[in-house]
């Protein structure tokens, strides 16, 4: 409790930094579990288990925060959308993962701002200069480095992630579009949840295995710790501006680093390091950039 309180203390950009710190490590520890979780049981039976046990979270939530007046929603267009969208970069994303090291899966998917950055200029009609359209050329130079395509490490399973991130952006896109202030935290997460949940249990009668015990506490903490990261990322985007808090998210690659190598005795290759650094110096030059846009128009 005194941690809150001293949270609550701090300006509103200072919280939004320690939310998006704390919410990026917790959500790759729920990769790491989801990784080990599908080493015995089908992708699709524990994407819906771990749907289920998130409602956990998400009921305390919503419970602190008025009840059912806070799982409203407003605009289920977008809001479905953004669900489908989710439930590609997931499975994307966790197919990948059956065949990589977490911190490589993990660093191909943070091209994903490069991504929203493609997109921004078609669907939120945002003016892209040629600073930032080079600095994403840059980005996916530096993707292209930890996927090696026509290389003889080359792995098919590097485009999944690629992929994850593509629909990622497009879930971004979605978010900016609706309105915030409609639109509670709470309302997104519950959305998004069951329709990655109903993804998943539409696989149970064609793989289903029953999980032990112990896989289910995996699955279960996963769950909890995706609901809790997800809250807090997105609160963090409430508090603060983008540009401030977005940079942290890159953190995740040292995270899944720092799991890879406790869990599976296993460091990223040189190439790996070599290409989420020219990433993320991108992804954050090109956040400055559009910090930059945002100050010059607010001024004219």
């Amino acid at each position: 409790m005194k941690f809150f309180e001293k949270l609550r203390s701090l300006p509103s950009g200072a919280q939004g930094i320690i939310l998006m710190l704390f919410g990026v490590g917790i959500i790759t520890i729920n990769d790491a579990l989801m990784k080990l979780a599908n080493e015995d049981l089908p992708l699709g039976e524990t994407l819906a288990i771990r749907a289920a046990f998130v409602w956990i979270p998400i009921t305390i939530l919503a419970w602190r925060a008025g009840g059912k007046s806070s799982l409203k929603v407003y605009d289920w267009k977008r809001q479905l959308s953004r669900g489908g969208l989710l439930i590609f970069s997931s499975w994307c994303f966790f197919l990948g993962l059956q065949s990589l090291p977490l911190a490589q899966a993990i660093a191909i998917s943070s091209v994903g701002p490069l991504f929203l950055t493609m997109l921004a200029a078609p669907f939120l009609a945002e003016k892209v200069g040629w600073r930032r359209w080079t600095a994403v050329f840059i980005g996916f130079i530096g993707a292209m480095i930890i996927i090696q395509p026509g290389g003889e490490s080359f792995v098919w399973a590097t485009l999944f992630p690629l992929g994850a991130a593509l629909a990622g952006a497009g879930r971004d896109v979605l978010q900016r579009q609706m309105s915030l202030e409609r639109e509670s935290t709470i309302a997104i997460l519950a959305v998004s949840t069951t329709c990655v949940g109903i993804s998943g249990l539409a696989t149970i009668p064609f793989a289903w295995k029953t999980p032990s015990f112990s896989g289910l506490c995996l699955i279960a903490t996963a769950a909890i710790l995706l609901g809790v990261a997800h809250y807090l990322m997105m609160e963090a985007l409430r508090l603060a501006e983008a540009a401030t808090i977005a940079p942290i998210r890159y953190t995740n690659f040292l995270w899944a680093t720092l799991w890879g190598l406790l869990i599976w005795g296993a460091l990223p290759v040189p190439t790996t390091w070599l290409g989420i650094s020219i990433i993320a110096a991108s992804g954050i030059y090109i956040l400055h950039r559009e910090t930059l846009k945002i100050r010059l128009d607010s001024n004219s």
